[in-house]
């Protein structure tokens, strides 16, 4: 297997005057192409940031990040954004749609950002959008749509550029269990016929077990995540509330 993402040594720090906060603290981590990653932990252990890092979205206090074999921190702003639109796609709790435009209309957005023709950017999106089942939607507005069509048209807008690597951030955190388990079964589906790699940060341990691996992070360090009497779960149950770590 390939590697899709590589960190090492990732560390990242936040200075407030005299006050030093360590989030991450020389975190190593390969994913494979593929592989469907949770990461689990409590609120504020820097989940968000890690991804946030991941996805060069923005820069660490040291170490390094490789998504396909490129070292992303030594390419310039400009690169780093075309580096992502073409490599990553980001899909979040709350789905950041928006609101003026369609659905098509946002799923085909990160196809005009980079420049692709108006009729085939349209195109893809179109596509995409019928695989995660909203093809009869796609004129629709986000206002009109209910909560799982929002979260799938976020999921189309994250794959409409064929990327290697999702980066999740709670994507079924804000759903009820039959509509969570709808879109579960989408990420699924999507990640065997693309092997698309996933790495998914979450609450939900229900969710977690369910994916190819399972790791906490912990004052700043990744390790295995063992799950607890309390909140062990078979992985092929449906999805339920989200439980906290």
């Amino acid at each position: 297997m390939s590697n899709v993402l590589h960190c090492n040594q990732l560390s990242k720090s936040y200075q407030q005057g005299d006050l030093e906060t360590k989030v991450l603290d020389g975190l190593d981590l390969t994913v494979e192409k593929g592989e469907l990653l949770a990461i689990v932990g409590s609120s504020g252990c820097g989940k968000s940031t890690f991804l946030h890092l991941a996805g060069a979205l923005d820069l660490p206090t040291s170490g390094e990040v490789y998504i396909n074999n490129v070292n992303i921190l030594t390419l310039s702003d400009k690169q780093r954004a075309a580096f992502r639109n073409q490599h990553i796609g980001f899909i979040y709790q709350f789905h950041h749609l928006m609101m003026e435009f369609t659905a098509l209309e946002n799923v085909a957005m990160p196809l005009l950002i980079r420049g692709d023709k108006p009729k085939q950017a349209i195109a893809m999106a179109t596509e995409v959008l019928a695989q995660v089942g909203l093809a009869h939607r796609g004129h629709h507005r986000p206002s009109e749509l209910s909560g799982g069509e929002r979260q799938r048209t976020a999921i189309a807008r994250a794959l409409v550029t064929k990327p290697s690597l999702i980066l999740a951030d709670e994507p079924t955190g804000n759903l009820d269990s039959d509509t969570a388990e709808q879109i579960y079964q989408l990420l699924r589906s999507l990640n065997q016929s693309a092997q698309t790699s996933f790495v998914i940060v979450t609450h939900d341990i229900t969710l977690a077990m369910r994916m190819d691996r399972q790791l906490k992070l912990d004052h700043g360090k990744l390790m295995p995540f063992v799950e607890s009497n309390q909140v062990a779960v078979n992985k092929s149950n449906k999805l339920g509330p989200t439980t906290n770590v």
